[in-house]
């Protein structure tokens, strides 16, 4: 890979970071405070966050395997997702490469901050190639996002590929494992080390069941875990995010008994799925999720919204027509849908 210094917008390696009020005097005990222009009243939320959520990254570092320091903390995965375009790309200049069909918010992003977006679509199997990625490279790409196990498709990306294109790009690989807590296969966050241009995005939102409180992650090297940290708003992670993450990391084993129930029951329901007379096909998936090509996406989408079951109809997504993303929920919710659909019209 290229330099980190050379890939970095310049205006950003240069940049002087806004120094907090709680970060001048880390690693001091403190017991007045007086510095923040804080209201001494209404303890402990009249106090600023910590910054750098270090309590909650050394309970992290236990339960991801990554060194604290190698870990980012930032609103929901969407931060994490947009971070890379500041601090990598240049307006109007630099652009990016991604699988399609995938999650829409890197497109999002690109578009934000004025970087163009370069897809390039799967094949039937929603396979790509380390090859196919990098044809559509130039010295202007800085970022390849890949999405494994992928969304909406619910497949990983073949690893050896990935890797492949971990070794030979000169710029950034982002994998992002929002559902890898539901995938078999060994996570690329394990292989950190060996990548220095890898950064693994990871949520709170899908098996630890947090989505409410907005806590997205970037695994990557301490040195582009600086450089996030430099460019990020100073609190973003509020106390009580922090508060409730760390509640949650007490008990992993009961994510792990979360996960187990999801597995059977997508199972079940996939199954359930494969004999409904208006399903063509359902796609193999390593998330807790699924895709099912039905024979009228679109009205099978109406009739189960006036039944009050709401699936995510993905019929206008590349490679997705006439497909329904149906998300594993607890039995009585996956009962009330196969009920519905066996009953259909």
């Amino acid at each position: 890979m290229k330099s980190l210094e050379q890939l970095v917008r310049k205006n950003i390696w240069s940049l002087a970071p806004y120094s907090s009020a709680r970060n001048e005097y880390a690693g001091r005990e403190a017991r007045v405070f007086l510095d923040a222009n804080e209201n001494p009243y209404n303890a402990p939320y009249n106090r600023y966050p910590d910054p750098l959520q270090l309590e909650l990254k050394s309970q992290l570092q236990k339960v991801k395997g990554v060194p604290a320091d190698c870990i980012f903390l930032g609103n929901g995965s969407d931060e994490a997702i947009d971070l890379p375009y500041r601090i990598f790309c240049e307006p109007g200049v630099d652009n990016v490469v991604a699988i399609e069909p995938t999650y829409g918010m890197y497109k999002v992003c690109a578009d934000i901050n004025n970087v163009e977006y370069r897809p390039v679509l799967l094949d039937e199997h929603y396979q790509t190639t380390a090859e196919s990625l990098l044809s559509v490279c130039d010295d202007h790409t800085k970022l390849i996002w890949i999405c494994s196990p992928n969304n909406p498709t619910g497949n990983t990306i073949c690893r050896e590929e990935v890797l492949k294109v971990i070794e030979l790009f000169q710029g950034i690989v982002i994998v992002d494992e929002a559902y890898s807590d539901f995938c078999r296969e060994q996570t690329f966050r394990s292989q950190l080390s060996e990548h220095p241009n890898l950064i693994v995005l990871n949520t709170m939102s899908k098996a630890w069941g947090c989505a409410a409180i907005r806590l997205g992650m970037a695994f990557a090297s301490k040195e582009i875990i600086d450089i996030f940290n430099k460019v990020k708003y100073p609190y973003n992670v509020n106390l009580l995010t922090q508060r409730q993450a760390l509640e949650a990391l007490k008990d992993p084993f009961e994510v792990d008994k979360w996960v187990r129930m999801l597995l059977v029951e997508r199972s079940r329901v996939i199954d359930a799925f494969r004999l409904l007379p208006i399903c063509q096909e359902v796609y193999p998936t390593e998330a807790n999720f699924f895709l099912a090509r039905m024979d009228d996406a679109q009205s099978t989408y109406n009739y189960l919204v006036d039944e009050g079951i709401i699936v995510r109809n993905r019929t206008r997504i590349q490679l997705c027509n006439n497909c329904l993303r149906v998300t594993i929920g607890t039995k009585t919710e996956n009962n009330a849908l196969i009920a519905a659909l066996r009953q259909m019209p």
